[in-house]
């Protein structure tokens, strides 16, 4: 986790789906875990996903939020 990766989490939007247009950062929880089992897209965007899924699932979304504040 690269402090690079995290702040692409709070400004790359999701490209396709349910969620189209949503930040990575602002995507729910089950969502996430929705590709966790089903399969993470390949790229950097599964990438994302993944790292965004493992921040959610170990409650540690605050991390974002100093990011979030500095590219607003």
């Amino acid at each position: 986790m690269t402090p690079e990766r995290l702040e692409l989490l709070v400004t790359r939007e999701m490209p396709f789906g349910k969620y189209k247009g949503r930040l990575i950062a602002d995507l729910p929880g089950h969502y996430l875990a929705w590709f966790a089992r089903e399969g993470f897209p390949k790229g950097q965007l599964g990438q994302l996903l993944a790292l965004m899924h493992e921040l959610d699932h170990n409650d540690l979304r605050a991390l974002v939020e100093p990011l979030r504040k500095r590219s607003g």
